[in-house]
């Protein structure tokens, strides 16, 4: 068996990027162990049984700060998959989540795109409407 178990996020800031996504998305702080030379193993994820979590990684030098924000060079390269859709935009709208268009309804499901802290683009993404 395989699986994808995390994704590494560039961040500036262990405590601000943990405050964000708890606070912002919801997110379930997993882990948060201290590491030798000041470095910390920060995992969060959507829920608690989630298969794949974020490890949050801390730029360590210029050339990865300078990479902070760029996850997929610009792309939507994170994808958070919910069963509410509208109840989840809802509360990110009033946490003040940034998103970079309005909500479309596609055959697949619905979908609309927003920026993490950083400018890192996520889609939010709620299944497709049931035919009655």
């Amino acid at each position: 068996m395989q699986r994808l178990s995390y994704v590494a996020l560039i961040v500036r800031d262990y405590d601000e990027a943990i405050a964000w996504f708890t606070d912002k998305l919801g997110f379930m702080l997993l882990e948060d162990a201290p590491r030798e030379g000041g470095k910390r193993w920060v995992r969060i994820a959507a829920s608690a049984d989630s298969q794949t979590s974020l490890l949050l990684a801390r730029a360590a030098n210029d050339e990865q700060l300078a990479q902070v924000g760029r996850f997929a060079g610009g792309r939507v390269g994170l994808f958070l998959q919910v069963d509410d859709f509208g109840g989840q935009y809802s509360r990110m709208v009033e946490r003040g989540v940034r998103f970079c268009e309005q909500p479309r309804h596609e055959s697949y499901g619905s979908v609309v795109v927003f920026e993490d802290l950083y400018g890192n683009r996520w889609d939010l993404l709620g299944p497709a409407p049931r035919e009655s």
